[in-house]
C-alpha cells in the first residue's frame, strides 16, 4: 500500500494476529506502550481489534509494517484519531524488539506522516512518548517532530515517575 525503501504499510492479515500478540505482550515492547498495568493481550483480543479494522473509517486507520524484502510483518502504526476541524492528526507506533535499532521506525513514520499531509491534507501531527523511551524519541526527532510540552510525572513505572512527552510537526516544517 505505502511503500518506502526497506518496509511496506499495508493492511493486517488475519493469519499474523499471533504475531501481532507475541510483539505487543512482550514486556520490553509493552512499557513503552501502556500506562497502566501491562496485563497481556489474549488473542480473542487480537481478534476484535483485527474485526474492529474498517478501511472506511474517517477517524482512526491502522497498518501492519512489512519489510519491503520479505513481506514479514515486524510492527504497527497508525493514525489513532483526527480531528478534522482543526487538521490535527494523532499517530502511534511499536515495532517486534527484534527489529528495533535498525531505522525500521523511522521509515514508516515518515511514510506514515508524508500520507497524513499529502494524502489527507491534516496540517498537524501529533504524538505522545514516555520520557523513558530515549530511542523513539530520537526516531521521532529524525522524522522532524518536536517537543510541544510535557506532563510532568505523569507515568509510573518500574518504581518511579516519568514525565510523557507530546511531540508535533507540522506540514508547513515537514521536509521530504
Amino acid at each position: 500500500m505505502l511503500k518506502g525503501n526497506k518496509i511496506r504499510l499495508r493492511a493486517y492479515k488475519r493469519e499474523e494476529l499471533k504475531l501481532v500478540m507475541e510483539f505487543i505482550n512482550d514486556e520490553d515492547v509493552t512499557k513503552f506502550l501502556r500506562p497502566g498495568v501491562p496485563f497481556p493481550f489474549r488473542y480473542e483480543d487480537e481478534i476484535k481489534f483485527y474485526e474492529s479494522l474498517n478501511p472506511m473509517s474517517t477517524s482512526s486507520y491502522s497498518f501492519a509494517i512489512e519489510l519491503l524484502e520479505t513481506e514479514k510483518y515486524i510492527g504497527g502504526c497508525g493514525i489513532n484519531e483526527i480531528d478534522w476541524k482543526n487538521s490535527v492528526a494523532t499517530v502511534g507506533i511499536f515495532l517486534g524488539k527484534p527489529y528495533w535499532n535498525k531505522g525500521y521506525g523511522t521509515e514508516a513514520l515518515k511514510i506514515l506522516v508524508d500520507f497524513i499531509f499529502n494524502e489527507m491534507n491534516i496540517n498537524k501531527v501529533k504524538l505522545n512518548v514516555y520520557s523513558f523511551n530515549e530511542r523513539a524519541i530520537k526516531s521521532y526527532k529524525k522524522v522532524g517532530f518536536v517537543v510541544e510540552g510535557r506532563l510532568r510525572q505523569e507515568i509510573f513505572k518500574e518504581g518511579k515517575y516519568y514525565d510523557e512527552i507530546i511531540m508535533g510537526i507540522l506540514r508547513s516544517e515537514y521536509k521530504i
